[in-house]
Order: structure tokens, then sequence, then C-alpha cells
């Protein structure tokens, strides 16, 4: 499309809003301020820096074998590079601690890395302008081999990943120093059984006990906050999690942390856009790990679902754009890594777009009087607004590519770099 086209389509667009009371131009500055938090491990398969052939354990899977993934940190940081250019906006990178940096220092277990081995990752982020979150690597581990991490039954494993842990959150606290920008640290361990588990109410003691010796090292809110992270179910452990909702919600409520909803780690029939307005009545912020679940797998490309948009509704009613950080969580191997960024993105910051330029006065206004039909009438009217000129304008004010145009840079991509690895 051609910018003269983009402008004029946008004029268009923002009458037709300004109709129906709404202001398209604050809602693309809102859009602006939304920083989504691109996870590193998409690039590769999960595979990281530690071990030659990348082996997952602890319920982790990545499946398909599309070729040219990532196979080092330059590589993993020049594909991030490439899906930035094509995402309008200022986004962050989500970086797990499976992406060590030993090239100047050697190898070190997880419980004795430190800042210096992510210190490569921060220059980088500064160079380019991203603010980084963090993850501890509570999985792929000799010391996670038989599904337990930080409940095991072994004192001396809890203490290990109790000191991976709040070695990880140390790392983050110095991203975040560094690049003067809070950086989310979430922990999600595997724990879990396959089969049926007599002890449940150990395991979670055991969990609350180590989580309480995590958060006795404090840490400084102005550069890193802690986020817990549950999960229904997992490769290995089906029939029992230790981490559930109700304990990280409870624990998180109690301690007041940060829970983080993974759209994909719930029953297929339950959806996470429910719980933003009841647990940020006790939490004080919400980290969502936006993915997209089909059957028993939870991390297919992000698409613009309907319950992708009532996840954005909901936060965009609830006037919580400030309370909730938003980062993706998926890994795709079966088509191109870079295409599944950009498409994945791209389809949130829509989500959120179509939220913010909703008629949210004249909705609440029939529902307040208990216009019922009229409500629901303008709720499907909403739906064919011309949100999409708008994003497009959005894109070009952004310098990024407009509409699907990106497919083809994606491609030249692919052929003169991907697919001679």
């Amino acid at each position: 499309m051609k910018e003269a086209q983009i402008k004029q389509a946008y004029e268009v667009a923002k009458a037709r809003y300004a109709e129906l009371g709404i202001d398209s131009d604050a809602a693309v500055a809102k859009l602006q301020d939304l920083s989504i938090s691109l996870h590193c491990w998409q690039t590769d398969d999960v595979t990281g820096t530690e071990k030659a052939d990348g082996s997952l354990t602890g319920g982790i899977q990545a499946t398909g074998n599309y070729p040219g993934k990532a196979r080092n940190l330059a590589e993993i940081r020049a594909d991030i590079d490439k899906a930035m250019a094509l995402i309008p906006g200022e986004h962050r990178v989500n970086v797990h601690a499976l992406y060590a940096d030993f090239s100047e220092t050697g190898f070190v277990d997880r419980d004795k890395i430190e800042p210096k081995h992510f210190q490569s990752w921060i220059d980088w982020a500064k160079e380019k302008g991203y603010k980084l979150d963090f993850n501890a690597t509570c999985f792929s581990h000799e010391k996670s081999a038989d599904g337990f991490t930080l409940s095991h039954r072994d004192p001396a494993i809890r203490q290990f990943w109790i000191d991976h842990v709040n070695a990880c959150r140390k790392i983050a606290e110095e991203m975040g120093r560094q690049l003067n920008s809070a950086c989310i640290h979430n922990i999600w361990i595997p724990d879990g059984s396959k089969d049926l588990t007599v002890d449940r109410a150990l395991y979670r003691k055991n969990l609350k006990e180590s989580l309480d010796k995590i958060f006795e090292m404090k840490t400084n809110d102005d550069y890193m906050r802690d986020c817990i992270e549950c999960k229904l179910f997992g490769i290995g452990s089906e029939s029992y999690v230790v981490g559930s909702h109700e304990f990280y919600m409870g624990y998180g409520v109690a301690n007041n942390k940060m829970v983080t909803l993974d759209s994909g780690h719930f029953h297929p029939t339950e959806v996470i856009s429910d719980k933003i307005s009841s647990l940020l009545l006790f939490a004080p912020e919400i980290m969502l790990h936006v993915s997209r679940g089909v059957r028993w797998d939870s991390d297919h490309v992000v698409l613009l679902t309907d319950e992708l948009q009532a996840l954005a509704q909901e936060i965009v009613r609830a006037d919580a754009f400030d309370r909730v950080h938003v980062g993706l969580d998926y890994f795709d191997a079966s088509i191109n890594r870079i295409g599944a960024y950009v498409v994945g993105t791209r389809a949130a910051q829509k989500a959120f777009l179509m939220a913010l330029l909703e008629p949210i006065a004249q909705l609440r206004a029939f529902e307040a009087k208990g216009q019922n039909f009229e409500r629901l009438a303008l709720l499907e009217e909403a739906k064919a607004l011309p949100w999409a000129d708008v994003y497009n304008y959005f894109c070009l004010k952004n310098n990024a590519i407009v509409g699907e145009a990106y497919i083809a840079d994606i491609q030249k991509y692919e052929a003169d770099v991907t697919s001679k690895r």
C-alpha cells in the first residue's frame, strides 16, 4: 500500500470512530506504549547455549524441524533484530537462563551463574534500544530429570534450585539497573507426576518453603519484579502439577507477588480473560504469557482469535494497561521462526488496538440502563469498524512494513540468511 492511501484510509476511519465518540489518535498513542516481550527461545526451539544437543526435559517440547534455526547467540540476536524491524513499536526481549554467554568465562552450573554471563545480552539490548526480561530455567538439567525441582524431596536438590533462582533474580536486577527499566523475572517449574500422587501436600509444602527462602533475598523493585507461573499439566506431569493455579494464586495474594497467567496453561475450555478483573483486585500486577492452545499443546503461534480479543478487552475495560505486562510464549519449530514472531506479535497488537477503539462509554451506558439489546448490537457493530486502517497507520508511523508485504521480506531473509545455516 502507498503512504497516501494509508493516510487517506486512516482519515476516513478516524472520522467514523469520531462519530462514536472515540479518539483514534489517542488509541494509536496508547498502543505505542504497549511494549511486548518477545521470547528469545522461539529462534532456536529452546535449545539454549549449555548443551550441544539442546535436549529438552521437564515437559518442554518443540515440534517440527523447519530449517534455519539459530545455532548460537549471534544468530539468535540477529533473528530477533529482524523480527523487531518488522513489528511496529518498541518492544522487550525475554531471556531464559539457559541462554548464558560462557564465551569469556567458561561454563558454570546454573546455581553459579552471574550477571557477567549475561552482560553481552545487556550490551546488545543497550545498543538496539531494547529492554530485557528474564526467567530462571528449571528444566533440561540433570537435577530436574526426575520431574521435581523446588518441591523435591531431597533438600540438597531443592537448595540447588533455590540458589539458581536467586542467581537469576540478581541477574534480572542487574539487567534492570543497567537498562533503566524494571526486568520482570518469571519463575516456572515443571514439578509434577505422570501418574497418581499420594503426597500432594508434601510437595506443595516443599515448594512454599522454597519460595519463602527465595524471597528472603530482597531486591530493588525499581530494577526487578518477581512473578510466579502456574500450569495445569505438562508432558510427564499429566496427573499432578505441584504449582497449580490455586497454589500460585494463593501464594501471590498472600505474599504480594505478581502472578503469571499463560493462556495455554489451563484446561482447553478455560480462558484467562475472565481471570483478569478478579486477580487484579488482589494482586499488584499480572504478567501474561500469550500463546495459543490447541488441544493439549499450548505453544502455537498467537493469532487474532476471539480469546485474544477478549483478553485485550478485559485489560482495557479494567483500565489496567499499566498493571498488566504482556509477553509471548510459544515455540513453533514447524514454520519460519521469524515469521512466527511477526505474526504473533502483530496479532497481539491488533487485539489491543481493537480494544482501545471499542465504544466503551456508550456500551457502559447501555449496560447501566439495562439496555441489553443495545449493548449486544453495538458490540457486534464494533467488530466491523475500520480498525485495520488504524493499525496500518500505526505501522506507517513506526516505519514498519504495512500489511502482508512483510511476508516477502521474511522470505528474502530466509533465502539470504537462515537457509544457509
